[in-house]
């Protein structure tokens, strides 16, 4: 390694660092502040808080990773420019594209951290946050089991929904056991499908069993359509169901084929997987976004307009992003394009900015 490219890495090293530290700190005060009556109305402890503070920090390094080495590179890159180093660089026959090299290898590297991240790391850490803020603070008595399948507990009702669908607050195999004081049950009530429209749950091809209670059997009838009073929201149930960030990448997989398996759509969770690789290579995006920002003429001397932009632009990429997922999720793109649009749009960006840098 020439002393140029030991000399780039460092530093863009040691910014990435401070930015980092920086970002996570300002996302943990905002939220410390945001959550921190909660957890005093729910009665725990001080040593609690932190702990689901410390839980949650995997996942913010996740979602800044990108953002924190764009700057850091155009940070360095400014300050080079700043103090005429790369001018004494192009002088020498130095070209900017020589010192994209160790860019390039950082972003790479970066892309590859924040893959192991987000595979090993946050599907841990963020459920054990989950659970700490839904049980202890929410004080919430849904319970979902390593299949999925959600289980509610209420007074003297036990709800199981198979499967939950976010996107049009749908339930699928439903089944309501009601019990009397004796915890005997009462009735039993299976339905196909459910949903939420109007503030109810109108459930869908259900068969009823109730107790006879004078001799012990059980009558059945069927219903085509029938209104049910469940004490649970959509928004309950989006708080309580696994979501894609806790799974692990071979976890989500399997997910998808026992969903697809059974009949149900999963193409929410293909998105999802879809997005899992494609996501971490916005860091190496962002590194030729950040270069190709710093050297140009209008950027030299003006380093906090250079950040503007960088942040500018990262904030476009996170809204397209973002746009193009809804389209996955509501099956306008296919998964696939959805999850990788925004990667090759902003990369050809960068691409064409880089080779108009000079």
């Amino acid at each position: 390694m020439s002393i140029i490219y030991k000399y780039l890495t460092g530093e863009i090293l040691k910014y990435f660092g401070i930015v980092m530290l920086m970002v996570i700190g300002i996302y943990l005060a905002v939220d410390f502040f945001e959550k921190i009556d909660n957890f005093m109305e729910a009665g725990l402890s001080f040593s609690k808080a932190f702990t689901y503070f410390v839980f949650k920090v995997p996942l913010i390094i996740a979602q800044v990773m990108p953002v924190c080495i764009m700057l850091a590179v155009i940070v360095v890159f400014g300050l080079m420019s700043k103090s005429n180093e790369l001018i004494a660089l192009k002088s020498s026959g130095v070209s900017i594209y020589y010192l994209l090299k160790p860019v390039l290898s950082i972003g790479i590297l970066c892309s590859l951290l924040l893959f192991f991240i987000s595979e090993v790391i946050v599907p841990i850490s963020i459920g054990k946050a989950n659970g700490i803020w839904i049980k202890e603070v929410k004080k919430k008595t849904l319970i979902t089991s390593k299949e999925k399948n959600i289980w509610i507990k209420g007074d003297r009702l036990i709800t199981h929904i198979k499967y939950y669908n976010p996107s049009t607050h749908a339930i699928f195999g439903i089944t309501l056991y009601y019990f009397d004081e004796g915890f005997r049950l009462i009735r039993r009530a299976d339905a196909r499908k459910g949903l939420f429209k109007e503030g109810r749950w109108f459930l869908f091809e259900l068969i009823e069993q109730n107790l006879n209670k004078e001799n012990g059997n059980y009558n059945i009838s069927f219903r085509e359509e029938r209104v049910e009073q469940l004490d649970l929201l959509p928004e309950d149930l989006k708080r309580v169901i696994k979501k894609s960030e806790e799974m692990s990448f071979k976890e989500l997989f399997a997910y998808i084929k026992k969903v697809e398996k059974e009949g149900y759509d999963a193409t929410i969770y293909r998105v999802d997987f879809y997005a899992k690789t494609a996501f971490p290579l916005v860091c190496t995006i962002m590194c030729i976004v950040g270069i190709a920002i710093a050297v140009r003429e209008k950027i030299k001397g003006a380093l906090a307009f250079g950040i503007a932009c960088g942040i500018g632009m990262a904030f476009l990429y996170w809204i397209f992003y973002s746009f193009c997922l809804s389209l996955g999720y509501g099956e306008v793109l296919p998964p696939f394009i959805a999850a990788w649009a925004a990667n090759l749009v902003f990369l050809c960006l960068a691409v064409f900015c880089l080779l108009n840098a000079e």
